[in-house]
């Protein structure tokens, strides 16, 4: 059958690439001079490192550079930076949406209709020769293989552990979107507070805090992308793990709860963490949230500049030690904030653990959230864990999370 539009008489005249610029180009989450700041430093990057080109791959980076986020659902997605250009590459499926939201010079999607055409995008965009940079702890095996094969007389260098370097300090721009988060979450806390009584299924509860936060990001940020925004809510054995899904136990008299609440905002994460009670809290129960908290008071004195993330996590680690509940401790004692989510991104770089010697600076976003867990069968069994997130300053640092922590405030009655 003939296309009506086009004239196209078979699947074989179909293109390889396309220009979709469907719409108007929409409100971006930044200013112009925020992305146009974040490029050039990585163009400065690339100009000293002899590198004529990226090609980002992941989610976190392609979004922090053109404030594009895609949906891969098994499709590869490219952002090709050089001194000359900054141009997206997406899949048909996606339409128009990927060009009306590249700050960049154009985007170019690359269609089903013969494989690999994804490749013929990168080779129309990057010449064959010279130094590409890729993010090795992103692109798959298989991918670059491919992509080796596209680009044979191209040497490539990771982009990947220098970008997220970069990614770390944050701007002003950044941190006032970051605060934004901040407070939605403490919206979805106390929407999970409110909604936690004797009977109510997890995935309930949860619901409950989600919608709270999606509606508070849809008014604060009405040219937004609505996307990513959950809850985790946790009670009883299911919280020993601090990424356990929803499920759909009820909420019972005496349990431990695990409140997580995550506001996306245009691919950045928040988090608020708090470990709660419902009814009543018992003695056993009571000495090691208290323990847990004391950790993470500490843990907020000790976030300052010039500090390393390592020797955080050594002090920490001697208060747990002390109270006989250092093997009960069940990861880091906190990360950076920014393009990240459950899955996708993370700034390895800037986590309290022992193996991390980064020294923090101003304007850096970290979180501190001790958690220790023990398991069924021991006295106070269960996950607990506070979540703060503070953003260093020239002196100190600032918390940013309001919705308050402890037993004196979520022992939860009704």
């Amino acid at each position: 059958m003939t296309n009506l539009v086009t004239g196209i008489q078979s699947i074989k005249e179909m293109k390889d690439l396309l220009r979709i610029e469907n719409g108007e180009k929409v409100k971006h989450t930044f200013s112009e001079q925020e992305f146009h700041n974040r490029q050039a430093k990585l163009r400065a990057y690339m100009a000293a490192n002899d590198i004529d080109a990226v090609l980002f791959t992941s989610m976190h980076n392609i979004n922090y550079y053109s404030d594009f986020l895609y949906c891969s659902f098994g499709r590869p997605y490219g952002l090709v930076v050089t001194q000359e250009k900054v141009v997206s590459i997406s899949a048909n499926i996606d339409g128009g949406q990927p060009w009306r939201r590249t700050v960049g010079d154009y985007n170019v999607v690359y269609t089903d209709w013969r494989r690999d055409n994804y490749f013929r995008a990168i080779q129309q965009e990057i010449p064959n020769k010279g130094r590409v940079g890729v993010e090795y702890d992103h692109i798959p095996v298989d991918r670059l293989e491919k992509l080796k094969a596209a680009l044979p007389a191209v040497a490539l260098t990771d982009i990947g552990a220098p970008t997220m370097r970069m990614r770390m300090v944050k701007s002003a721009e950044e941190i006032a979107l970051i605060r934004h988060g901040a407070q939605v979450c403490d919206v979805g806390g106390a929407a999970l507070a409110a909604a936690v009584h004797e009977g109510v299924p997890e995935h309930e509860v949860a619901l409950a805090s989600t919608q709270a936060m999606v509606r508070e990001i849809a008014k604060r940020f009405p040219d937004s992308e609505l996307m990513d925004t959950w809850t985790w809510f946790q009670s009883g054995i299911n919280t020993d793990g601090a990424h356990n899904p929803v499920t759909t136990r009820k909420v019972q008299k005496g349990d431990i709860l695990s409140l997580n609440c995550f506001s996306m905002i245009s691919g950045y994460y928040t988090a608020l963490e708090r470990t709660m009670f419902y009814d009543h809290c018992d003695d056993a129960s009571l000495k090691l949230w208290e323990v847990n908290v004391k950790v993470h008071e500490a843990g907020l004195k000790l976030v300052k500049p010039g500090v390393r993330c390592c020797d955080v996590a050594a002090q920490l680690n001697e208060i747990f030690a002390e109270h006989g509940l250092l093997q009960y401790r069940t990861f880091g004692y906190g990360h950076s904030f920014g393009v990240l989510s459950h899955y996708y991104g993370r700034e390895a770089g800037l986590e309290f653990r022992e193996d991390i010697d980064t020294v923090l600076e101003p304007n850096m976003v970290v979180s501190i959230e001790p958690m220790i867990m023990l398991p069924q069968g021991m006295p106070g069994a269960g996950g607990y864990r506070e979540h703060d997130i503070l953003v260093v300053t020239e002196n100190g640092a600032e918390n940013i999370t309001g919705f308050k922590y402890g037993p004196e405030h979520n022992i939860i009655r009704r």
